[in-house]
């Protein structure tokens, strides 16, 4: 037997003892790849200035270790850092020649956030540190611009006393009544009052007693005086980014980006340079490519006579770069292009430059001051799906990057916005939910509101969208929620029926919205204070988990976007692991094969009885079910037989030549007994028993808990002709397409095995069969092979033996994962959120592996399977099939195949390419 096989958890990177480092005039203490201790931001500061001699105001970056302890020990600061802030500053009023706090030569400095992941907007940035009553005179007397000088400190009275007097320490007020907006309204009566539109219009003198009403109005609000010291402003502020690390929409960004809440982020105080000096000065953010759709021409915004918060506020409509970056709204304002040519065309030199040394597109922030050009910070820049797999190619064809590291610039999620219908971004931010769930199937949908599969029918048949909403759903519900464009459920988890279902679709569906409140009788639904009836029309962002109000506008699927297959195709010239798809219908099986599956990994036989066509061998199955004696149920099986050859063959032919793996029946027993009275007399009289023997049969099937219950192998066990009948189903099947010239490759999967004997005995009738077909058919040969779903841990414990009589594993995650933790995947709703609100879990382990738990039995399984056979082949059938970091544990695993709903094929192909491609240049760079 192989030995167990444990990963061993990675040691942390030592921790160093400098916690300043310093950039400017050339030099830099730091480098860009130093992101874990400077940030990104700290980082590329750095190389900008230390490797690539960019003309960078200087400054120096506080760790993030600083963070941690920070964090750690009570908000308090390492002993020396004090000092080491100290002798830094002083190195910076060294390259500057100005002295921070002097009444005559005052330097002002900016403080900045900087995490190793950029979130941009999610923590703090204060402007014009140092300026007080003190030093303003020195300020105008260096700058003849007394304006300038009371602009800067308002700004700086705004940010500090929103920032660091009310954020930082804690201060919660109502909507609208936080510091900054009352300031903000005082601003603007203030402009009202003179009848100027822009703050630039606001004189000098009108600034200053603006300044003195600021400073009151903060000492009443906030009950403290506005700092007037630029030590203690310099101080309050890099306390305040620290704290802003653990504000709400820090936590909130973290949440839905993975980001882990341990790293912390770094502090960047540099020098100010202004650009609200006036009209031969200016702000501006820009890209080296567009964010939007990936055109490879420079793109971006500025300002003139603004500072860098006026960028990104809104309150005045900036200007373009040159013509490519020009819209509807900026178009008749001049661009820098024409403005400032000198300046733009030494920015635009600088951004090739960037651009080459990083190798990816840059989002980058300038200020012109006086005419001359300063870089306060470049970064990787955040760019849509389409401009992301535009960028790949393009980059890949102009040799910046290689093709493992194209197919890194693609985020799944970002793969998945070409591939999903989904609400307008524009339409959607104008709005608020109505009420939130579980995002379970992604994109958007709008539509009519009805309650009951029937009427998602009519709609649909009228040509019109509906929202079926219900309390939850199940198998009887299968064509309305085929017909409906999107589903909302009240209760119910990410691997729920309708979850399930839907993503299988990649239909739009939101689960466990318990916020609702369902009146089926009167068909009305209650959320967010409003009460629906039939017919009103909702938007759901199955992405999101989010319900709104009325019709938003859409996007069609894949809109804008031309690039897709041939971003696939590089995709797939990396990976080495094959992706196959869930199906169970030969529409399934043909779309799967447009998102590019090789082969079906999970092909349930019961599902068969559900939706199109189904009614007829739906009814025989019930008489099998019901059946009193090994007679009547032997009658049904037979009866039951041409119907499930045809599923397979059908569902076989839509998917040649790869391989369909078959899985043999496991339905719970119970959930097939019709609840319709019509129904159940109509049963009952085809078996040919009163209602009462047909209700003691119903109630015999009764179980206490179905999941592990009457189901899977057990079946076969207690009733083999069960198996004997699939097995002859799936080789006559198999048989009859190789006669016509196709290519047929059954796989058949024995589910729920929890010992080898189950197979062994079950294999014994499969071999049976095989050759009493192949004698009756006349076909030389069937290239079949017989394997197990690994989904109780006892199989995975016992893989070794399990091996011997099995040709292939497949890990039924879903169960696997429910037995492990012995949680019910329909029922988690009700603890599961809190948990990972609590950090005792850190993902739901339905949709993301869980790796130390399941994945060491996963882990302990493929080691002992193929100790037990060398050319053991290995997949995964379950939802995790789907989730790229599932689909990156069985890569490393060495699995043949991952195996996921046809909708998440692509997503499954890009991350075992990304698997690979990390692999590949680890390998490179050694």
């Amino acid at each position: 037997m192989a030995k167990k096989t444990v990963k061993k958890t990675a040691k942390k990177a030592a921790k160093t003892n400098k916690m300043v480092y310093a950039f400017g005039g050339g030099k830099a203490d730091g480098n860009g790849k130093m992101k874990e201790l400077l940030g990104g931001k700290g980082a590329n500061l750095a190389e900008m200035a230390g490797q690539l001699k960019l003309p960078v105001p200087p400054g120096f970056t506080i760790t993030t270790e600083v963070c941690t302890h920070y964090w750690n020990n009570k908000k308090t600061y390492p002993k020396t850092l004090k000092a080491d802030v100290e002798a830094n500053l002083k190195k910076v009023e060294k390259l500057t020649k100005k002295e921070f706090g002097s009444e005559k030569n005052p330097l002002l400095v900016s403080v900045r956030s900087g995490a190793r992941a950029s979130m941009p907007g999610m923590m703090e940035t204060i402007l014009n540190i140092g300026l007080t009553e003190k030093t303003i005179p020195g300020m105008i007397a260096k700058t003849q611009d007394e304006r300038f000088v009371y602009d800067a400190y308002r700004r700086l009275i705004m940010m500090y006393s929103d920032v660091v007097m009310e954020k930082a320490a804690g201060i919660e007020p109502k909507d609208g009544e936080g510091i900054r907006k009352i300031l903000d309204g005082m601003l603007g009566e203030l402009k009202k009052k003179l009848g100027v539109t822009d703050d630039t219009q606001i004189p000098a003198e009108e600034l200053k007693k603006l300044c003195v009403e600021f400073k009151k109005t903060v000492k009443k609000v906030l009950g403290k005086e506005f700092p007037d010291e630029p030590t203690e402003q310099l101080w309050g502020a890099i306390g305040a980014v620290f704290a802003s690390w653990n504000g709400k929409r820090a936590i909130a960004y973290r949440n839905i980006e993975n980001i882990p809440h341990d790293w912390g982020t770094a502090v960047n105080v540099q020098t100010m340079v202004f650009g609200n000096m006036g009209e031969t000065s200016a702000t501006g953010v820009a890209f080296t490519r567009n964010p939007g759709n990936g055109d490879s021409h420079f793109y971006g915004e500025y300002l003139i006579n603004a500072q860098g918060e006026d960028v990104v506020a809104g309150i005045r409509t900036p200007s373009p770069m040159n013509k490519w970056s020009s819209n509807a709204h900026s178009a008749h304002l001049p661009t820098l292009e024409k403005t400032m040519p000198k300046v733009y065309k030494e920015l635009d030199a600088i951004q090739k430059r960037l651009e080459k040394h990083f190798h990816d597109m840059l989002d980058i922030e300038f200020t012109i001051e006086h005419g001359t050009l300063w870089m306060l910070q470049c970064r990787v820049g955040k760019r849509n799906g389409t401009a992301a797999v535009q960028m790949a190619l393009d980059m890949l064809k102009e040799r910046l990057i290689n093709k493992e590291t194209a197919v890194l610039r693609v985020t799944p999620h970002q793969l998945g916005e070409l591939l999903l219908p989904a609400i307008d971004p524009k339409a959607e931010a104008a709005v608020k939910p109505v009420a939130k769930g579980l995002p379970a199937g992604p994109g958007g949908a709008s539509g009519k509101i009805v309650f009951n599969s029937d009427d998602a029918i009519k709609l649909q048949a009228a040509g019109e969208n509906a929202i079926l909403i219900r309390e939850e759903t199940n198998p009887e519900d299968i064509e309305g929620m085929r017909a409906a464009a999107g589903i909302l459920t009240q209760r119910g988890g990410m691997t729920s029926h309708a979850a399930l279902v839907a993503r299988g679709w990649g239909k739009c569906c939101i689960v466990g919205c318990s916020e609702l409140e369902l009146n089926p009788a009167k068909k009305t639904v209650t959320m967010g204070g409003k009460t629906y009836k039939e017919g009103d029309f909702l938007t759901l962002n199955g992405t999101k988990g989010w319900v709104y109000d009325g019709a938003l506008k859409m996007l069609e699927a894949g809109e804008g976007n031309k690039n897709l297959a041939a971003f696939l195709k590089l995709a797939d010239s990396i990976r080495t692991m094959k992706v196959r798809a869930n199906a169970d219908t030969p529409e399934d099986a043909a779309n799967a094969r447009k998102f590019g599956a090789e082969g079906i990994g999970l092909f349930r036989i019961e599902h068969m009885f559900y939706g199109k066509n189904s009614d007829a061998p739906l009814f025989i199955l019930r008489k099998m079910i019901l059946a009193g004696n090994e007679i009547e149920r032997q009658a049904a099986v037979n009866e039951l037989f041409p119907y499930m050859k045809k599923s397979i063959k059908e569902t076989i032919k839509a998917m040649a030549p790869y391989s369909v793996t078959i899985r043999l029946m496991d339905p719970p027993l119970h959930e097939f007994v019709p609840t319709l009275h019509a129904k159940q007399l109509e049963l009952a009289k085809a078996l040919g028993i009163d209602m009462k023997t047909f209700q003691d049969r119903a109630a015999g099937l009764h179980e206490v808990n179905p999941m592990m219950g009457h189901r899977g192998i057990r079946l076969g066990v207690t009733y083999p002709e069960i198996t004997e009948m699939q097995s002859r189903a799936i080789f006559e099947a198999a048989a009859e397409l190789i006669k016509e010239g196709i290519k047929a490759v059954p796989e058949v999967m024995i589910p729920l095995t929890c010992d080898v004997n189950e197979i062994v005995k079950q294999k014994a009738i499969i071999r049976r069969v095989y050759e009493e077909v192949v004698a009756k058919t006349k076909v030389k040969k069937l290239n079949f092979s017989v394997g197990t779903m690994i989904e109780i841990p006892r199989a995975a414990v016992l893989a070794y033996e399990v091996a011997g009589e099995a040709d292939f594993f497949s890990f039924g995650t879903n169960d696997l994962t429910q037995m492990t933790f012995g949680f019910s995947r329909d029922d988690i709703g009700s603890f599961l959120p809190e948990y990972l609100k609590q950090g005792i879990l850190q993902a739901d382990p339905f949709q993301t592996l869980d790796q130390r738990g399941v994945g060491m039995l996963i882990e302990h399984a493929v080691a002992e399977g193929r100790e037990a056979k060398p050319n053991l082949k290995i997949g995964i059938c379950g939802e995790h099939g789907g989730d790229p970091e599932s689909v990156e544990f069985c890569h490393r695993e060495g699995f043949t195949y991952v195996s996921c709903s046809a909708f998440r094929v692509p997503i499954a192909r890009l991350a075992a390419a990304q698997a690979a491609a990390k692999e590949a240049l680890a390998k490179k760079s050694k």
